[in-house]
């Protein structure tokens, strides 16, 4: 009998949480405001959910996608530009969170050492956070860069887990190949939750089984 692998592939939702999902989805979903430091979040008054990514792994595609909506997360051109946290409300029991996008390489180090302070405090300080989605390409997995996010989520102690985006671009033994090096990665990281989501933005998969964790999350 083979074991099961670690880090498995989330499964299909059943009907009761994918029609959660797009109940929550359906309804309105408004941006409320971009955050600059601690003080400037709103009230910690509902269920939040974070996403964060290196640059140009298509965090605004997926939030635009999982929304419905095309023009709700933009997407900077100039790398390093957006170093706010954005915040939307998801009906009227959730928030989800635009975290800036890591790893520019030519950002200012003042500007990085900024982002990266705000960063830790609010996951540190945030008691509503119930996951943090981290989005990996499928394309290259897990790379050095990630690794500093996923370090200081483990330090945070909130629990997150890994969203491959762009998976319509790799296909076979590939894609297989990227699963077993994130895998491995994930394995020496105690805040990573068991599943992995396999997504693409473009061609719509995955984003029912996205929509529907983040609808039953409690």
């Amino acid at each position: 009998m083979s074991l099961p692998l670690p880090f498995p592939l989330a499964e299909d939702p059943d009907h009761a949480a994918r029609e959660a999902g797009r109940l929550l989805f359906a309804g309105p979903v408004d941006f409320v405001k971009g955050v600059v430091a601690m003080d400037g979040l709103p009230p910690a008054d509902r269920l939040e959910v974070c996403f964060a990514g290196r640059s140009n792994v298509g965090k605004s595609s997926l939030i635009n996608a999982l929304t419905g909506r095309k023009g709700l997360a933009r997407a900077s051109n100039t790398p390093g530009r957006t170093q706010e946290i954005n915040y939307f409300t998801a009906g009227e029991s959730h928030y989800l969170v635009d975290l800036p996008g890591y790893g520019y390489a030519n950002a200012p180090l003042a500007v990085v050492e900024k982002w990266q302070r705000l960063l830790k405090n609010y996951l540190q300080g945030r008691q509503t956070l119930r996951r943090a989605f981290v989005l990996i390409d499928a394309r290259h997995g897990v790379k050095k860069v990630d690794e500093e996010i996923l370090d200081l989520l483990d330090r945070a102690a909130v629990t997150f887990q890994v969203v491959l985006t762009k998976a319509d671009k790799v296909k076979g033994k590939e894609r297989e190949k990227v699963l077993a090096q994130v895998r491995q990665a994930l394995s020496k990281h105690p805040a990573a939750y068991p599943e992995i989501i396999l997504t693409s933005s473009e061609k719509g998969d995955g984003i029912e089984t996205l929509r529907a964790i983040i609808a039953t999350l409690e």
